[in-house]
């Protein structure tokens, strides 16, 4: 991040200096009222970390860089994919080079840490993937907000936000699967709320309370208008946690909504009623914004 921001200062320096129409026409595209950002904002790319803020804002069709948003990579992790990819495959090549200069054993023991660092290259990319999902048709279910495999299943007798007894349902995400977050369903967003806290083992129910997290308070834009809410959890190796969905957005089934870095645990907290069904099992895969994890009934 700080990296980026770095940059984002040059890069605002050169546009102010050599692209000043560009500048012009981006102001006059912008909207919002004011600037969520502690530098200047001269397009949608200085909001990387500070859209969910408000403020200031583009239209998608003005936005020049919303070609991103169709790469197989998540947009957000872009910059780490290409600087750590980079860098275990310069390292690895610099590896292999120096070995052919030293006497055995030492020369295949440099040649293994060059493969790793190939290997630990790959991880990244894969790790940082963004395939495209396809949620399914039937208006009443409800899609996973995260890959991974389910490993909470629990009944409350009551939340305060949901307002009544509600259904929590668990998913642990390894290094190996994809982090984009996800809704469940056609929801506006109706509050954000950020607790710093520990880095457990995602795995363990009590990280759930203990850990870095960020709660998205949704609600469902259809006529149920059912309140719920999607935890992203800090793990014990993830350290980030990205939302870039701002106050009273609205979101369609399986849109995206952010990710999180490393290895975590991402929580659904829907209500329990009359007709609902929770379809996800203990120990099961599953895809954000494809599997169905729970169904309320027509009425």
């Amino acid at each position: 991040m700080q990296l980026e921001l770095a940059w984002g200062s040059v890069r605002r320096w050169w546009l102010k200096t050599f692209c000043q129409g560009y500048v012009a026409r981006m102001a006059s595209l912008r909207q919002g009222d004011f600037n969520p950002c502690p530098f200047e904002v001269l397009d949608p790319r200085d909001l990387k970390f500070y859209r969910n803020q408000g403020g200031y804002s583009w239209k998608p069709a003005d936005d020049p860089f919303t070609w991103r948003d169709r790469l197989p990579f998540a947009r957000a992790g872009l910059t780490e994919l290409w600087v750590l990819t980079l860098s275990f495959w310069g390292a690895a090549g610099l590896g292999w080079w120096f070995s052919n200069s030293l006497p055995s054993p030492w020369n295949w023991l440099l040649r293994l840490l060059a493969l790793a660092g190939v290997f630990c290259g790959g991880c990244i990319i894969w790790f940082f993937r963004n395939p495209r999902r396809v949620p399914p048709p039937d208006p009443h279910a409800l899609v996973s907000p995260a890959d991974g495999t389910i490993v909470h299943i629990e009944e409350l007798p009551y939340d305060e936000f949901i307002g009544g007894p509600a259904v929590l349902i668990g998913i642990f995400l390894s290094v190996f699967n994809v982090h984009i977050n996800r809704v469940p369903t056609a929801t506006r967003v109706v509050g954000v709320r950020y607790r710093p806290g520990k880095f457990l083992n995602a795995l363990k129910p009590a990280s759930a309370q203990e850990n870095e997290r960020l709660e998205l308070l949704l609600q469902e834009t259809g006529p149920a208008g059912r309140p719920m809410i999607v935890r992203q959890i800090a793990g014990a190796i993830a350290r980030r946690i990205v939302c870039w969905v701002r106050l009273d957005e609205e979101l369609g089934r399986g849109d995206q909504f952010g990710m999180i870095k490393l290895g975590s645990r991402t929580e659904l907290l829907i209500p329990r009623e009359a007709g609902l069904e929770i379809v996800a099992k203990m120990g099961q895969k599953v895809a954000a914004g494809e599997s169905v994890v729970a169904r309320y009934g027509p009425n």
